[in-house]
């Protein structure tokens, strides 16, 4: 099938290069002229792993071509996806789907009266009607708009396309559910489940599963904030709760908490949405699962402050700065955000991160950067563990004892052996945990 994908960021690339190893003729509309450069010489803008070797693959095979605008070329697909961003809007918590109106109008003046349109972009619920209705005004006909969503995972966005635990569709047409079908039919003839919803149930789909994951992470840092001053474990507790099968353990790990493009921009933007339509005091719980979530920053730069008293010219490192591992996302990043305030009291931050100082270079070019882990925490009088990188959970912590200053750390992410980091000579703290150092 002859496909567009409109937006080649993060989710879209990922999307048309998935598309192609499926088998689709594929084209891949980005305005931003720098980033259509990169992806046509088969480079990733961005760090992912496995897409990277993808993309030069469905480059190669003739199945993926890359274009700034929509032509006679576009215009003869069969399906559009759009998948370009709703980022929290300025000032605002509502999503700001300006972006996705924009695409939605110029495609509109260009596709055929079979083409299906389906929305992968993250919006507010209602938005695809409001969509609906400017494409066909400006098409003429009555256009086949669906709403996709997508459930990518940073650091698996490639399995998580090819091999979904679910594809979820809402249409107005049988011949939008026919054609999705026919897209997908690599993926369904697996077993993967093909849910055929209403449109504003698809719209609500990945928000409403996003506010529960959040929920469920700020739910066991609620718990660490009370096992912080009643002596217990938060993570004994989670590992507890999380046998019961009706509440898992997935998500129930103890640290500072969430971050990255979707989580915290597409909560906040569901609580706007459900006030605009009434109903906010329906997802007024989100406010707090929000509120958790940012206090347990503040807790990592009060300890700080502990241990160090004044922070101007103490030397502090932070081990990962990504939201995430695997991801080179700074987006939201707890890590980043508690590494720009200990800057902003006087510290000396320097970061390590195995994929991300290129651009933490130009989003906090006032951070220090270091490449070398055993540099990065020379002198160091406080290292914070910021992100959960596998590396770092296998460090050599009498290595990195020999060259810090101080042999303090704070295990931001809850992943680190105490019994061996004690044993060489580190003093250990770690969120909702009362952590005996001798």
């Amino acid at each position: 099938m002859k496909v567009t994908v409109i937006g080649l960021g993060y989710l879209g690339a990922t999307h048309a290069v998935a598309m192609a190893e499926l088998g689709h003729e594929v084209i891949g509309i980005e305005p931003d002229s720098q980033k259509l450069s990169s992806l046509a010489q088969g480079i990733l803008p961005f760090h992912e792993p496995g897409l990277d070797a993808a993309l030069p693959r469905a480059i190669s095979s003739g199945r993926l071509k890359f274009q700034s605008e929509h032509n006679e070329a576009s215009a003869s697909a069969d399906l559009h996806f759009i998948c370009v961003g709703t980022p929290q809007t300025k000032g605002s918590d509502a999503a700001d789907t300006s972006y996705v109106v924009a695409a939605a109008k110029e495609l509109a003046a260009w596709i055929k009266p079979t083409a299906v349109v389906a929305g992968k972009s993250t919006v507010p619920v209602g938005t695809a009607a409001n969509l609906k209705s400017a494409m066909d005004e400006i098409a003429g006909f009555d256009v086949h708009l669906a709403w996709n969503p997508e459930f990518l995972r940073e650091g698996t966005a490639l399995e998580d396309s090819l091999r979904p635990d679910r594809i979820v569709v809402g249409t107005w047409s049988q011949h939008s559910v026919d054609v999705l079908r026919e897209v997908y039919a690599p993926i369904i003839a697996t077993g993967t489940p093909f849910l055929e919803l209403d449109v504003p149930t698809a719209e609500l789909v990945k928000v409403a599963a996003n506010a529960f994951l959040a929920t469920k992470i700020s739910f066991i840092n609620a718990m660490a904030e009370v096992a912080e001053v009643s002596g217990a474990d938060a993570v004994s507790l989670a590992k507890a709760i999380g046998y019961d099968d009706r509440i898992g353990s997935k998500f129930l790990r103890t640290g500072i908490g969430f971050g990255g493009g979707c989580l915290p921009k597409d909560i906040r933007g569901f609580v706007a949405r459900a006030e605009e339509l009434g109903v906010g005091s329906a997802v007024e719980f989100l406010k707090d699962v929000d509120a958790v979530n940012l206090r347990r920053r503040d807790k990592v730069v009060e300890l700080a402050k502990q241990e160090l008293g004044q922070l101007a010219g103490k030397s502090i490192t932070m081990l990962g700065i990504s939201f995430k591992p695997d991801s080179d996302d700074l987006r939201d990043s707890p890590a980043l955000e508690i590494s720009q305030r200990l800057t902003a009291l006087g510290a000396k931050v320097t970061v390590h991160d195995p994929v991300s100082l290129t651009p933490l270079a130009i989003r906090s070019p006032e951070l220090i950067r270091e490449q070398n882990l055993i540099e990065a925490v020379r002198g160091s009088e406080l290292v914070i563990l910021g992100t959960e990188w596998k590396q770092y959970r296998e460090i050599d912590p009498k290595a990195l004892a020999a060259v810090v200053k101080v042999k303090t750390i704070i295990d931001g992410r809850n992943i680190l052996d105490v019994a061996k980091w004690q044993a060489a000579g580190w003093r250990v703290i770690a969120l909702g945990r009362n952590v005996h150092n001798g």
